[in-house]
C-alpha cells in the first residue's frame, strides 16, 4: 500500500437524469403536462451530465467582468462572459425555460416550463435572466403596441446574444431594474425621473442600486413621471443601433449567485416607453414580480434536491465505523428528514405551477388560490432553504466543506431567493395584505387544504390551529411569521398527504404539523419508514 493510495472515496455523482424525481413528474402528470415528460427527461439528462455540471463550475470559476470602454475611450457598457455562461444560457432557451410558454397554447405549459427550470439546476446564475424573461410578457402586455413588437422576440427559442438593436435580433431576454438606494423594497421611494418627450417616449434620468442581468436586451424599470410611479420598458441600444445612455457603474460583488452578473445603473436621459398607465406602475410591473416569485420557489425546491441527492449518493459509497453512512440509523434519520423537506418544497412547488398555467388561461379560482399560496410559499420554502443547504453539506463532512464538492456554491446560493423578491417580512406582510384586501383568497386557500379533511388527524389538527391563529386579530403583524409558516404548512401538508407517498406524508405529519421533531435535521420519530423516503431520493447513476 503506497501513502496515495486513494479508497472509500466517493464517485462523482454525474451521469444521472435530474427529472428521475418521483415528487417532480408526479406533479407533472397531476397538473396537466404529462405531454412534456420526453422533453424533462431530455433536459434532465443532459443537466446530469459530466458537459452540464462543468459548464456550471467553469461559470462561476470564472464570473463576469464589466468592460465600461473599449481600447479607444469609447463607452460601450459590456459585460464579458466565459463561454461556459453562454452554454448554459443557449441551452435554457433552446429547452423553453424563458418566456416560451406565452406562445404555447397546450395546457399544462407553465407546468411543463417550471418542471424544466427544477430540472435544469447546474447553475443558478444563469436562471436569473431566464426567469425575468419569463416573467416580463404579463406586464409587457399592459402596453399591447410594445408586446406586438416584443412578445414573439421574448417567446423565440434562439439565445442571440451580443449589443445590437433589439428588433434586429432572432431572439431577447428582458432584465428588471427597479430597487434603488434609499428604498430597496420600498420602490415608491424611487427618485429616478421620467419626462415625458415630444415623440410620446420619456427620458429617465436616475440610478438603480440592483440591476439583475444588466447583457439583458431590455428592462422594465420603474420611475417618477408626473403622474407617479410608472413602468417602462428601456431598451440597451436603439432602433438606431446607437447606445442608450445606461451607464453600468459597477458589477457587485455577491455572497453567491457569481456566475451572474448584477449591476448599479445610471440613467442618463435614456430612453424609455411607457408600460401602463402613469402612476400604476407597482401595479403593472407586480405581474412581473409574482412570476419571478414563482421561480424564488421553484429554484428553492430545486436547490434542496439537488442537495439531498449529493447528501444521499455521498452517503451510499462512504464508509465509517465499518458500515456504508447510509446504513447508520442516525445518517438514516438525516438523509429521510432532508428528502422530506425536499418533497414537500417539489408537492407546492408544482401546485403553483399548475395555478399558474390555470391562472393564465383564465380561471379565476386559480388565480384567487395563486395569490395567497404564491406569497405563502415564497416565504416559508426559500426561508427553509439556507438549513437544508448546510445540513447536506455537512453530510459530507469535510469533503462538502471543499468547492470541488459543488456544495460550497450550493450554500452560497440558498439565501438569494428569500432576499429576491421580497425578504421574508415583505412576504409575510403581502400574505396578511391580500387575506384583507381579497377575502376570496382565503377562501381559495381553505378549499384547497380542506379537500384532505378527514385524512390524516395531524394535519386535521393543524388546520384547526391555523382557523384559530386567523381569527385572532391581535397584534396579527407582530405574528405574521408564525401566521405564514403554519399556513405553508398545512398547504404542503394537505398536497402531501393527497398526492405524496404515504411514508412522505406521514413524517411529515409527525413531524411538520404534530411537533414531534427536534430543531434540527435528524430529529424525526423512531416509527418513520426511512427506508422508503430516502429509496426517493437516492440518483440512479450510469
Amino acid at each position: 500500500m503506497t501513502t496515495h493510495e486513494v479508497f472509500n472515496q466517493v464517485p462523482p455523482l454525474v451521469g444521472y437524469d435530474a427529472a428521475d424525481d418521483a415528487a417532480l413528474l408526479d406533479g407533472v402528470e397531476r397538473e396537466g403536462a404529462g405531454w412534456a415528460a420526453a422533453e424533462i427527461h431530455e433536459l434532465g439528462r443532459l443537466g446530469g451530465s459530466e458537459q452540464a455540471i462543468e459548464w456550471g463550475r467553469l461559470a462561476n470559476e470564472h464570473p463576469p467582468i464589466l468592460r465600461t470602454h473599449d481600447r479607444y475611450g469609447r463607452r460601450i457598457d459590456e459585460v464579458e462572459f466565459h463561454p461556459a455562461w453562454h452554454d448554459l444560457m443557449r441551452t435554457a432557451v433552446a429547452h423553453g425555460l424563458h418566456a416560451a410558454p406565452w406562445a404555447d397554447e397546450r395546457p399544462g405549459a407553465h407546468v411543463a416550463r417550471a418542471a424544466k427550470f427544477y430540472t435544469w439546476r447546474t447553475d443558478a446564475g444563469h436562471g436569473c435572466p431566464i426567469s425575468m424573461t419569463y416573467a416580463a410578457v404579463p406586464a409587457l402586455r399592459h402596453n399591447p403596441d410594445l408586446a406586438a413588437q416584443y412578445e414573439p422576440l421574448l417567446t423565440n427559442r434562439a439565445y442571440d446574444f451580443g449589443l445590437r438593436a433589439p428588433l434586429t435580433k432572432q431572439g431577447l431576454l428582458a432584465g428588471m431594474s427597479m430597487t434603488e438606494k434609499q428604498g430597496g423594497s420600498d420602490v415608491r421611494a424611487n427618485t429616478t425621473t421620467a419626462q415625458p418627450q415630444p415623440d410620446g417616449g420619456y427620458r429617465l434620468v436616475g440610478h438603480k442600486w440592483f440591476t439583475s442581468a444588466p447583457m439583458c436586451d431590455v428592462f422594465l424599470t420603474l420611475a417618477q413621471a408626473p403622474g407617479g410611479l410608472t413602468c417602462f420598458l428601456v431598451p440597451r441600444v436603439l432602433p438606431d443601433g446607437t447606445l442608450n445612455p445606461l451607464r453600468l457603474m459597477r458589477l457587485k460583488d455577491k455572497l453567491g449567485n457569481r456566475s451572474n452578473a448584477s449591476s448599479e445603473v445610471e440613467y442618463e436621459h435614456a430612453v424609455a416607453w411607457r408600460v401602463g398607465d402613469e402612476g400604476r406602475g407597482v401595479r403593472t410591473i407586480i405581474d412581473m414580480v409574482n412570476l419571478t416569485r414563482l421561480d424564488c420557489v421553484i429554484g428553492a425546491a430545486a436547490g434542496m434536491r439537488q442537495g439531498v441527492i449529493t447528501a444521499v449518493h455521498h452517503a451510499t459509497h462512504r464508509q465509517a465505523f465499518g458500515r456504508y453512512l447510509v446504513d447508520q440509523p442516525l445518517m438514516r434519520n438525516v438523509l429521510a428528514d432532508l428528502a422530506v423537506e425536499s418533497e414537500a418544497a417539489t408537492v407546492l412547488m408544482m401546485r403553483l405551477a399548475g395555478a399558474t398555467d390555470r391562472s393564465a388561461r383564465g380561471d379565476t379560482g386559480e388565480t384567487a388560490f395563486k395569490r395567497l399560496a404564491l406569497a405563502v410559499g415564497k416565504y416559508w420554502v426559500c426561508k427553509r432553504w439556507p438549513g437544508h443547504a448546510a445540513e447536506a453539506l455537512e453530510c459530507l463532512g469535510g469533503n462538502g466543506y471543499v468547492e470541488e464538492s459543488g456544495m460550497p456554491r450550493l450554500f452560497r446560493e440558498s439565501p438569494l431567493n428569500g432576499i429576491w423578491e421580497g425578504s421574508g417580512n415583505v412576504a409575510a406582510l403581502d400574505v396578511l395584505r391580500a387575506m384583507t384586501k381579497e377575502p376570496q383568497v382565503i377562501e381559495a386557500f381553505r378549499a384547497e387544504v380542506a379537500a384532505a379533511a378527514g385524512a390524516d388527524a395531524r394535519l386535521d389538527a393543524a388546520v384547526r390551529q391555523v382557523q384559530a391563529d386567523l381569527s385572532d386579530p391581535n397584534d396579527l403583524e407582530v405574528r405574521a411569521r408564525r401566521v405564514v409558516e403554519r399556513l405553508a404548512l398545512v398547504l404542503q401538508g394537505s398536497l402531501l398527504v393527497r398526492h405524496g407517498h404515504p411514508a412522505v406524508a406521514d413524517a411529515f405529519c409527525a413531524s411538520r404539523l404534530s411537533g414531534d421533531h427536534g430543531q434540527a435535521y435528524g430529529t424525526l420519530p423512531a416509527g418513520v419508514d426511512f427506508a422508503a423516503i430516502i429509496a426517493r431520493a437516492t440518483p440512479k447513476v450510469g
